[in-house]
């Protein structure tokens, strides 16, 4: 998604084909495929690739993209293979962005045969209110989901079931904490009927993850839909909670789930991510001239802090229903090294990635493990109440001097990598 964004924002094509050549052909792939014999790794990192969708790759591609990248370039001129690589790229974020443009043409390819393996979270894309309007907009579109997920719902059990994903600043216009008052009397009811009307239709409600500096906020709304005196929305399963692992304090959050699970009634539902705001919180933490960082610096050690949070999801089985969304091969292989027999959890992917990845896990004849799709819904010129996606958000800030780089929930929605 990295080399995508930053291709189709180069325009020049000398610069294009220095980043193809550079991102590409120069990078060292023999070290991760052909070295292993396992499909299971290959699948992950050929499938990450132009989502695994836009060529049929030879055996011997497979053992050597370098060299067929190169061999290309060759035989067709680096103009053919620059224009096919951004036509590749088009596809790819067309492919990922949407899985339809309003939430009934999203369930319905969802029943197609391919997609009836997995389990849906769906997410209403946009951005967060800025207006009251706005807020009410998105409340709008939220419930009438919820209505119709529920209706096309066939199971008894919650966690089994698709469900939906909602972001907290998007019905709020002022989520930040110096308004903690406003958002208390106005946004927990608010929330609240949503997880009601989850429940209801036996289907569950999650939480998405917002930056650092909101996540007290989140965590209070959240304990007051689940267990508040203005709460106690959710019955068991029904209000769920994503969990960034690049966040230092992301232990602790789970920690306090777990918690809150005894006084919940039943097992809280937890997304584990990677995290979608990086580039951004590191960014918000200079300009504070804060002396460290609320987030890891390092890629393995989020990774560390990952693998670490999933233990303690496992362990905490009887108070979490563990949700681990990546397409890391050696994560996911982790967790089911982690988790052995024990089948009482979910793996969760983005839509239009990782799709081979996960034919793996989820064939019966092999890993046998459930996954869930993380389905964004819209358009990238839709109403107001579901403004467009995130794609669009973050090719208008790319135009921006600064170019925070700033990722939505894709992802992750989570950077699942």
């Amino acid at each position: 998604m990295c080399i995508a964004e930053a291709l189709l924002r180069i325009p020049d094509a000398d610069t294009a084909d220095r980043l193809i050549a550079d991102k590409i052909t120069a990078a060292r792939w023999e070290d991760h495929l052909g070295a292993s014999d396992s499909l299971f790794v290959n699948a992950s990192t050929w499938g990450l690739m132009l989502t695994g969708r836009i060529l049929k790759i030879d055996p011997a591609a497979r053992r050597d993209p370098a060299h067929y990248l190169r061999r290309l370039a060759g035989q067709a001129g680096e103009p053919v293979v620059r224009a096919a690589m951004r036509q590749a790229m088009r596809i790819a974020l067309g492919a990922s962005s949407s899985m339809g443009r309003t939430i009934g043409e999203a369930l319905k390819r969802g029943r197609t045969e391919a997609a009836a393996r997995y389990r849906y979270s769906f997410d209403m894309l946009g951005e967060a209110a800025i207006t009251a309007e706005d807020a009410d907009g998105y409340f709008d579109a939220y419930s009438d989901a919820i209505e119709k997920i529920g209706a096309s719902n066939t199971h008894s059990d919650i966690f089994s079931a698709s469900g939906i994903s909602v972001k907290l600043s998007a019905l709020h216009p002022r989520y930040e904490f110096t308004k903690h008052r406003r958002v208390m009397d106005e946004l927990v009811p608010r929330v609240t009927k949503l997880v009601l009307r989850a429940r209801d239709a036996g289907i569950a409600l999650t939480v998405d993850a917002e930056e650092t500096d909101r996540l007290e906020l989140s965590l209070e709304v959240f304990a007051e839909g689940t267990t508040g005196d203005r709460g106690r929305a959710g019955g068991p399963g029904a209000f769920g909670l994503a969990v960034q692992a690049y966040q230092r304090r992301a232990i602790d959050v789970i920690g306090f789930v777990a918690g809150m699970a005894g006084q919940h009634g039943g097992r809280i539902p937890v997304r584990l991510v990677k995290g979608a705001y990086w580039d951004t919180e590191i960014k918000h933490a200079q300009e504070l001239g804060l002396a460290d960082y609320p987030v890891f610096t390092r890629k393995s050690h989020t990774h560390a802090s990952y693998l670490a949070c999933a233990r303690h999801m496992l362990a905490s089985k009887n108070a979490i229903y563990p949700q681990f969304a990546t397409h890391n091969a050696h994560t996911l292989a982790s967790i089911l090294h982690f988790a052995g027999s024990d089948n009482e959890f979910e793996f969760q992917r983005l839509h239009g990635m990782g799709e081979e990845l996960y034919a793996e896990v989820t064939d019966p004849e092999k890993f046998d493990r459930p996954c869930r799709v993380y389905a964004p819904v819209g358009s990238p010129r839709g109403p107001a109440a579901v403004p467009g996606p995130a794609v669009a958000r973050e090719r208008l800030r790319h135009t921006s001097i600064v170019q925070p780089h700033r990722r939505r929930k894709r992802a992750d929605r989570g950077n699942r990598g």
